[in-house]
């Protein structure tokens, strides 16, 4: 399984996206193609919590007044299946891997688990 979860519009995620070598990927844009309650919980059952796959970036975490709460895991759950922008991006699954968001850390275990194949500009 390869696949990544990203949003077009996301300048970030189009700039990781291109910087690596994704041949072979399944490429999901979660604006178009919704997330499926399926899809999510397995990225939960990878990543151990809905929290980790939470971006509090989106507009609308700050709209809804959600910093000044306290969020449940169903929470987490209920708010990134009704809004896309609530999932952070990209998101990587490669066999029983999951790879979320642009930090640092993260993208360097990313193109260490794809051997460094990464795409010269």
């Amino acid at each position: 399984m390869k696949l990544c979860y990203y949003l077009s519009t996301c300048d970030t995620s189009k700039r990781i996206m291109k910087a690596l070598n994704l041949d072979g990927f399944e490429l999901r844009e979660i604006k178009s193609y919704a997330l499926t309650e399926e899809e999510l919980d397995l990225m939960k059952k990878m990543s151990g919590s809905f929290e980790s796959l939470f971006s509090r970036r989106a507009r609308k975490y700050k709209e809804l007044g959600l910093k000044d709460k306290t969020l449940s895991e169903k929470d987490y759950r209920k708010l990134i299946l009704s809004d896309y922008t609530f999932l952070q991006r990209p998101v990587f699954l490669i066999e029983n891997e999951i790879f979320i968001g642009s930090g640092k850390s993260n993208v360097n275990r990313l193109t260490a688990k794809l051997g460094n194949k990464i795409k010269s500009s």
